[in-house]
């Protein structure tokens, strides 16, 4: 059941990562990944759903560390996945390793209060 307004996990590249994250005027939840990651593919389908759930609210993007090692380096990066959470283009928080739906709405909660 795909429809068109369906909010997809955006791919960003390391060229817009200025534009779509540090300039967002939404908050947005980056995961660091890689294609070669089984977590990396195993988060995919929650960043998905996370993205569903908070549309309009926030944006959900990710980057593949691999073809962005400058901003691995710059975010000191040293497992995959990571989620770094932006807020007016500074991060608020970071989330190493796969974490479930719930986890990391949780974290989001909290930190909105």
């Amino acid at each position: 059941m795909n429809t068109v307004n369906e909010p997809k996990l955006v791919a960003i590249a390391a060229q817009n990562f200025k534009a779509e994250v540090l300039e967002s005027k939404l908050p947005v939840l980056v995961e660091f990944w890689t294609g070669w990651s089984q977590p990396c593919q195993i988060s995919h389908s929650v960043l998905q759903s996370v993205a569903g759930d908070l549309a309009g609210k926030i944006k959900v993007v990710k980057i593949n560390a691999d073809d962005s090692l400058e901003l691995s380096l710059a975010y000191e990066i040293q497992s995959i996945p990571t989620l770094i959470y932006f807020v007016d283009g500074k991060p608020r928080f970071r989330i190493v390793g796969t974490a479930s739906k719930e986890a990391i709405l949780a974290k989001l909660k909290a930190l909105s209060q």
